[in-house]
């Protein structure tokens, strides 16, 4: 009798880490679809982002899908800075670590947008890829020399 209690709280343990691999299972397939419509994409337990030529878009994962989902466009940021711990880091100079990491999207005439990332190291590749974008999409607009009349 007192080995089968001895063996009930692992039972519980065992059940409820099957629990939770099946419920990081269940966010995983539904992020896996979602991406599908994406050039690029990331999920992690913060939220998902993907970017689909100078849009992009990102939301929380949950199981039953993807929520809050928002959508900008790059034509609309005027920067991309990463936050670490709240306070603004280089791109080209990240620290070796931080508890908090995020990328603020900071738009014209509408709220800036933070997306956080548990990864300082991928969120250092997602800005500088969306910050090379930005700068292309940027030097595309303006005219060239050879397209100004004189």
């Amino acid at each position: 009798m007192t080995k089968g209690l001895l063996w009930l709280p692992l039972l519980a343990m065992f059940i409820g880490l099957a629990w939770a691999g099946w419920n990081e299972y269940q966010k995983l397939e539904v992020y896996r679809r979602w991406a599908e419509g994406f050039e690029r994409a990331k999920f992690d337990i913060y939220a998902v982002l993907g970017q689909q030529g100078r849009e992009v878009t990102w939301g929380k994962p949950t199981r039953k899908g993807i929520l809050n989902l928002q959508t900008f466009s790059l034509e609309q940021v005027r920067s991309i800075r990463l936050l670490a711990d709240q306070q603004p880091i280089d791109l080209d100079q990240p620290p070796a670590k931080a508890r908090q990491v995020s990328l603020l999207f900071e738009r014209e005439g509408e709220a800036a947008v933070q997306v956080p990332f548990t990864d300082l190291d991928l969120a250092v590749q997602w800005g500088q890829f969306l910050q090379k974008m930005q700068q292309e999409g940027m030097d595309q607009s303006s005219p060239k020399n050879e397209d100004v009349i004189s």
